[in-house]
């Protein structure tokens, strides 16, 4: 995760094997760079305190909003939900993205979940 070399990753999203399980692959002051890989719903929440970024590597991510909006994101375009948004991740085939967050963020915000993974778990190696 540090020093000189690039982080490759296509390699890191390679490295990940469960769905709705982000990995820690990087860090830009207070915030995570993670990959993860997506499919299916995952819940509603929300994360009062921080903005999140979802930049989709392969697939077409689908995130409902509330109040009935909804945005579609595509390979090489990200959406950053602002904090406080009540907001669904929704992947209908798999999805592959890089998430940028606050070190701060609650995988699953406000909610507990079974999806629920722990900073901990994001943070071990690929």
């Amino acid at each position: 995760m540090t020093g000189i070399a690039p982080t490759d990753i296509a390699a890191a999203l390679a490295g990940v094997t469960e769905h709705w399980t982000p990995r820690v692959v990087g860090r830009v002051n207070d915030q995570y760079v993670k990959v993860a890989k997506l499919l299916g719903e995952f819940v509603w929440h929300t994360h009062e305190n921080e903005d999140e970024l979802f930049l989709v590597v392969s697939g077409t991510l689908r995130i409902q909003l509330e109040g009935d909006a909804e945005v579609r994101i595509g390979p090489g375009q990200f959406y950053v939900v602002p904090r406080g948004v009540r907001h669904n991740p929704i992947a209908e085939q798999e999805v592959e993205i890089v998430l940028i967050e606050t070190v701060t963020t609650s995988h699953t915000g406000d909610v507990k979940h079974e999806r629920s993974v722990p900073i901990d778990e994001q943070l071990s190696e690929l």
